[in-house]
C-alpha cells in the first residue's frame, strides 16, 4: 500500500504535460482578400466601393454644411442632408448585405472545409480579430488559412 502511495503521484506528474496539450488549433482568415480572390465577387466589390465613395462625399457635405449652420435655412439643410445620409447608409447597408449572403455562404462553407481538413477548430477573421486586440501573437505561416481557402474556392 505504501509503494503505491509514493507511486501516485509521480504517476500524476507524468500525466500533467500531456493533459496541458491542447488539441485545438485557432486559423486566422483575412475575409477581404479572400471576398477580391472570389469568382463572382466583382459586383460586390464595386457596389462597396460605390457605397464607401457616395457615404465619403455625403459626409464631407455634412461637414461643410456644420460649418457654416448659422441661419435657420442652413440648419434644415444639414438636417437633410444628415437625413439623406442616414437613408443611404440603410439602403446601401441592404443592398451589400444582399450582395454578400451567396459570397459568404460559399466561402463559410469553404472555411469550414479547409479548417476541418486541417485540424482547426477556430477560424477567426483578421480584421476584426486585430480592431479588438482579440489575438496579441499569431504565427502568421501556422495560421494563415487565406491561400488554402481560396484554393478551395476555385
Amino acid at each position: 500500500m505504501n509503494r503505491f502511495m509514493l507511486l501516485l503521484p509521480l504517476a500524476l506528474l507524468t500525466t500533467v504535460p500531456h493533459a496541458q496539450q491542447s488539441k485545438n488549433r485557432v486559423g486566422i482568415l483575412n475575409v477581404q482578400t479572400v471576398v477580391k480572390a472570389m469568382p463572382g465577387a466583382q459586383a460586390y466589390l464595386d457596389l462597396n466601393a460605390r457605397a464607401s465613395s457616395d457615404l465619403a462625399a455625403k459626409q464631407k457635405n455634412i461637414q461643410a454644411l456644420a460649418a457654416k449652420a448659422s441661419t435657420a435655412a442652413d440648419r434644415a439643410a444639414l438636417t437633410k442632408a444628415q437625413q439623406a445620409y442616414a437613408a443611404a447608409r440603410t439602403d446601401y447597408a441592404k443592398r451589400i448585405d444582399a450582395a454578400f449572403k451567396p459570397l459568404g455562404t460559399k466561402m463559410n462553407a469553404a472555411v469550414a472545409k479547409v479548417a476541418r481538413a486541417n485540424g482547426y477548430t477556430v477560424v477567426l477573421d483578421e480584421r476584426v480579430a486585430a480592431q479588438t486586440s482579440l489575438i496579441v501573437y499569431a504565427n502568421e505561416g501556422a495560421t494563415n488559412l487565406n491561400n488554402a481557402v481560396i484554393k478551395e474556392l476555385k
